[in-house]
């Protein structure tokens, strides 16, 4: 996906590298070392055009850099020092480039960068035009009535707007919990104790120091770690995602569904052909598309989820393999997301079909009529609606004819009267309209 392609490359992982190495010489030049006094304003300038301009030759130059390192976070150090030799006082400063530094110092506060990126550029956005869609949905199809279909046989009806408010529910609880994961990071050295940083400069507070740094990305510091940040947090960003994914092919598998049961007719794109050689057909592929996309996303995310965190002692590098596939795995949760909005935008109701579905289901009224009965003390409710309606075609004429017979009250005989599949909702309409 090109909203995921800038931050989620391997170039856009070398921008945040670049990104990190040069805010940390700056906070190394405001801590008050006596050999490294404040960069000047221009020299903060220049440093941070880097990172802001950075691009497809400033990538080719530091892989040039690689084949000779064969070590990426050192080739980026490398150029970096070669950026900077031209002007005479970062030249003076080129020593502190990487001062102290673990590569994954750097790298886990990239990926953070990236990810935090990915999450509020283009996965928010997505998932909120994904929820406004289904919001505008439940609303309008509110008082749509339905017959639902648990174990897929008839039973109690719903509303159509009813079941788009459930999937918007868990929806926007999943996203809540997307929304709310903390993206950490650390800068703390080899095994995460500052042990160069106190031996080079004892009167330095390097805690507080990296602290400030962190934060001051946008991140949230871990004090707490091994040579790796121990990517917990990315276990459960990617958790959340697969969850959002999760709901999504539930969603996408009904609507098939009820493509298929001609609930809803899609809308037509001149053009397009449903099948090589059946014309009439118009199938359900963005749904489809949707569905296997989102597996697709889920298998990798939970890979991670479950391999990100393991790491042998203090630092084996089998996460690395895995952390350059973030996009590959959230490109596939995104082109799912947008097939499921195609999805959405192409369906059309067709009312005739859902009322005719309802018309020839009253054997569903048999609950609220033994509920009734129970009500008022008769015996064997459940019993006797068994007996009139378990696997028989059940009519309206059916039903009032057992109605009339029951001995409870008129008001309530009245009331059951007046029920057909169509009205038995509840609060079906009530709940969709208020979500």
């Amino acid at each position: 996906m090109d909203s995921l392609r800038g931050l989620l490359s391997e170039t856009g992982l070398m921008r945040e590298r670049v990104r990190v190495e040069i805010e940390w010489l700056i906070a190394l030049s405001d801590a008050g070392l006596a050999e490294l006094t404040p960069l000047s304003q221009s020299a903060r300038e220049f440093l941070r055009s880097l990172a802001a301009d950075f691009g497809s030759s400033g990538a080719a130059r530091i892989k040039e850099i690689e084949r000779v390192t064969n070590h990426d976070v050192k080739a980026v150090e490398y150029f970096l020092k070669e950026a900077v030799a031209g002007n005479a006082e970062l030249a003076r400063a080129a020593e502190f480039i990487h001062f102290g530094c673990t590569s994954e110092d750097i790298n886990n506060g990239a990926y953070a960068l990236m990810i935090g990126a990915a999450r509020t550029r283009a996965l928010r956005p997505a998932l909120e035009a994904l929820i406004t869609r289904l919001r505008t949905l439940a609303h309008r199809h509110a008082a749509v009535a339905m017959l639902s279909r648990t174990h897929g046989q008839t039973a109690s009806p719903t509303t159509l707007g009813k079941e788009f408010a459930n999937v918007l529910a868990r929806l926007e609880r999943a996203v809540a919990v997307f929304d709310r994961v903390e993206l950490l990071a650390k800068m703390n050295g080899a095994v995460g104790n500052y042990n160069a940083h106190l031996v080079a400069a004892p009167e330095l507070d390097w805690e507080t120091l990296a602290r400030r740094f962190v934060e001051s990305l946008g991140l949230v510091f871990n004090p707490y770690t091994i040579q790796i940040e121990p990517h917990d947090y990315m276990a459960e960003l990617f958790d959340a995602i697969a969850r959002i994914n999760t709901i999504l092919i539930d969603l996408d598998r009904d609507l098939w569904g009820y493509v298929s049961l001609g609930y809803f007719r899609q809308k037509l794109k001149a053009g397009e052909v449903g099948s090589s050689t059946m014309p009439h057909k118009v199938n359900p592929i963005d749904f489809e598309n949707s569905e296997g996309n989102l597996g697709v996303a889920n298998a990798l995310l939970r890979h991670f989820s479950e391999k990100l965190p393991v790491s042998r002692w203090q630092r084996d590098l089998t996460d690395s393999t895995v952390l350059r596939n973030i996009g590959v795995a959230l490109g596939h949760a995104l082109l799912g997301w947008d097939s499921c909005i195609r999805g959405l935008d192409k369906l059309e109701l067709e009312p005739e079909r859902i009322a005719a579905d309802l018309d020839a289901a009253w054997e569903v009224l048999a609950e609220p009529i033994q509920t009734v009965m129970r009500r008022y003390g008769v015996a064997n409710p459940y019993e006797q609606l068994k007996e009139l309606t378990r696997g028989r075609r059940i009519t309206a004429a059916d039903l009032a004819a057992f109605i009339d017979q029951l001995e409870i009250p008129l008001e309530a005989k009245v009331r059951l009267r007046a029920l057909t599949p169509a009205t038995y909702t509840g609060k079906a309409a009530e709940l969709a309209s208020r979500i």
